[in-house]
């Protein structure tokens, strides 16, 4: 059963991975414009946003894990699920910018005065750098430096993690499930395999 399913995802093209993953984030675009997202569409767009950023984070992060422990190999889909989460960072912070906040200098001074929106900026600037080597050329030019690099996305999912669970307001199970899923991720992540043990 296992094998059956790593060869039907072996068969999946990446361009139909990045086809799908853009869907919902025109789909919620055309829902803002027709008043499918409630009162204030501009705020439900940015956490719709911000929330599928997230998400698409979490499962590149269990993309190891899910190898490790089951045998599913998903490594064709860690690229594309990668740029996904980031192209859905880039549209959250997009519709804060330009169609929530506006105003320049506010924009700093938010960024400066809320922690929230500090955490979340950290956050971005983290995968910035991994969206722009993502690509084979820069593997082959960066050697071992690329996937030292690359575990910034560790530091990236934690701080969209913590910046979900700051800027909700009272208490809100949901961030905390994310965050914990995180953290579980994270450690699974790190956990020696058997065979490293046995060596």
């Amino acid at each position: 059963m296992r094998d059956q399913l790593n060869a039907v995802l072996r068969r999946i093209p990446n361009g139909l991975v990045y086809v799908l993953g853009v869907l919902p984030a025109v789909w919620l675009f055309y829902q803002g414009l027709t008043g499918g997202l409630g009162v204030e569409p501009i705020k439900a767009l940015e956490h719709e946003y911000g929330e599928l950023a997230l998400q698409f984070l979490i499962a590149g992060l269990a993309i190891t894990p899910l190898q490790r422990f089951f045998g599913i190999r998903l490594i064709k889909l860690r690229r594309p699920i990668g740029l996904l989460a980031f192209f859905y960072v880039t549209c959250h912070l997009l519709v804060w910018l330009v169609l929530d906040v506006q105003i320049l200098g506010q924009i700093w001074s938010d960024i400066l005065k809320r922690p929230y929106i500090t955490i979340g900026m950290l956050g971005f600037l983290c995968m910035v750098p991994l969206a722009i080597t993502s690509n084979n050329l820069s593997v082959r030019k960066l050697g071992p430096t690329w996937r030292r690099l690359h575990k910034l996305t560790y530091v990236a999912v934690l701080l969209g993690a913590v910046h979900f669970l700051m800027l909700v307001k009272g208490f809100q199970i949901e961030p905390m499930i994310y965050l914990g899923v995180v953290c579980l991720l994270l450690a699974l992540r790190h956990r020696p395999n058997r065979k490293a043990q046995a060596a």
